[in-house]
Formats: structure tokens, sequence, C-alpha cells
């Protein structure tokens, strides 16, 4: 049986597997990718600024600045803790983002509870 196949029918077979290779070549995640937490740094990064911007201005006190220090750097800890195994599950990325929100209302908290640092400093 002889087939006739014209250059549309070809055409449209070619358009059909580069798109069942262009999706299947989206869905693919790379093995790092599973510990990858941008968004985390990202917010490290701003907070810290805040905390240093709120320090300088005289907005916090030593201590307050300290424990929020302190707070940032478990919620680093967290993070590490968290992409040790080379993925960072649902739930370890959940209670991370819980302890960043905490620490966002602490450093809003203490940065406008008008305490000033003592003039003993």
């Amino acid at each position: 049986m002889n087939r006739i196949t014209s250059p549309l029918t070809w055409t449209l077979a070619a358009l059909i597997a580069g798109a069942s290779f262009a999706a299947s070549a989206q869905t693919a995640t790379p093995p790092e990718r599973g510990a990858s937490t941008p968004h985390i740094k990202l917010r490290q990064q701003r907070e810290a600024a805040r905390i240093n911007q709120a320090a300088s201005t005289g907005e916090l006190t030593q201590r307050e600045t300290n424990r929020l220090d302190n707070q940032q750097q478990h919620i680093d800890n967290l993070e590490t803790k968290a992409a040790a195994d080379g993925s960072v599950t649902t739930q370890e990325r959940a209670r991370v983002r819980a302890a960043e929100r905490r620490a966002n209302r602490d450093i809003a908290r203490k940065a406008h509870n008008q305490r000033a640092p003592s003039a003993a400093q």
C-alpha cells in the first residue's frame, strides 16, 4: 500500500513532535532545584537590611537589635537544616516561612514601639 504524504502532513507531524518535546522539557526539574531556596534568602537579606536601618536610626535598642539578629540566625539555621538532605519539603518550607512571618512582625513591632536607646550607652 502506497501512502501519499503531503508537505502539510509532514509539517503537522513536526509541530506535534516539537510541542510534545517542549512540554516534556518544561516538566523536567534539575535535581538541585529541590534544595533551592532563593525566596527565603532574598527575604533574609531584606529583613537584615530593615534591622540595620532601624538600628542605625535609633528605632531599635541594642537589646532589640540583638534579639532580632538572633531570630534571623535561627531562620538561617532552619533553612540550612531543611536543605541539608538535598531537598526542601513542603512542610520544611512552611516551617521556615512561618518563622519568617514571626520575624517580620517582630521587626515591625520593635521598630515602632517608641522605645529609644538609653542615653548611657
